[in-house]
């Protein structure tokens, strides 16, 4: 895994160039606060929905890492409504007026940040799956940022540069594999999958043993959009050595909670 500094650097410069993207169409639209209100692929959510579920995230994690007893209250109240805690809270922030809305993630980011920053060497803190150090936090934060910035950028029409800071939403992606068999009720394969990718710069990212007889390749962008659930297998040029590797790809899931129904094929309705 990267250094704290170093994953939490490109945090802070995922959500920048997200921020960007939604302040600056927002400005350069004639209807202004309409932008916020334009569908995105995730059902039901719009653009202020996927900003406020980042804001809602975020506070979350800043709660995990400042406050367990405080967070153990937050799980008590997922648990009991675990269909409808994470649209709530997306409903409750999408329903503020954008700047406010803006503001609060802004604010939530930052807060976050310095929290992380001064976590321990070796320190861990709960969340909703297993117990995350600074890093790990850090790393999904960054996955999720990234994740539903695409769903914001395909609503605006904003085709974004990919770049070096998907290694981290790789090494999740790959991190998370018996994650994605759990959450479905199956079993995870007992032996690891080796998982090689051509990253944006042309450069290898590898995971897992280099003897492994189940693999994964291909394109670095294909497979964080595909753990993310922002695509459908089919859609990839993604290849499996093996059928324990290919089923994986149809479930791959890099995020915690539900297993997700994921994108339809393009061209079939969803």
């Amino acid at each position: 895994m990267s250094d704290p500094a170093d994953v939490l650097a490109d945090l802070r410069a995922e959500g920048d160039e997200l921020d960007a993207i939604v302040s600056e169409s927002s400005e350069e639209s004639e209807a202004g606060e309409a932008v916020w209100r334009l569908a995105t692929p995730a059902p039901r959510w719009s653009v202020a929905h996927q900003i406020a579920h980042l804001a809602w995230t975020d506070r979350a994690a800043l709660l995990a890492v400042t406050d367990a007893e405080g967070f153990a209250a937050e799980v008590e109240k997922a648990l009991a409504a675990p269909e409808r805690f994470v649209d709530d809270g997306a409903e409750e922030g999408a329903a503020l007026p954008p700047a406010e809305l803006l503001a609060r993630w802004r604010e939530g980011r930052r807060l976050l940040d310095e929290a992380l920053r001064k976590v321990p060497p070796g320190g861990r803190f709960p969340w909703y799956g297993p117990p995350m150090s600074a890093t790990a936090m850090a790393t999904a934060r960054l996955m999720e940022t990234w994740a539903h910035g695409q769903d914001v950028a395909d609503a605006l029409g904003v085709v974004r540069r990919p770049t070096a800071r998907l290694r981290h939403v790789a090494w999740i992606g790959h991190r998370a594999r018996d994650y994605a068999y759990l959450v479905r009720g199956e079993q995870p394969p007992a032996e690891p999958f080796r998982v090689e990718l051509t990253g944006p710069g042309g450069e290898s990212w590898a995971y897992g043993p280099e003897e492994a007889a189940q693999r994964v390749s291909g394109d670095a962008v294909e497979f964080c959009l595909l753990v993310t659930q922002r695509t459908h297998r089919d859609d990839t040029g993604l290849r499996a050595e093996g059928a324990d590797a290919e089923h994986w790809l149809g479930i791959a899931q890099a995020f915690a909670g539900p297993a997700g129904p994921g994108r339809a094929p393009k061209g079939e309705a969803a």
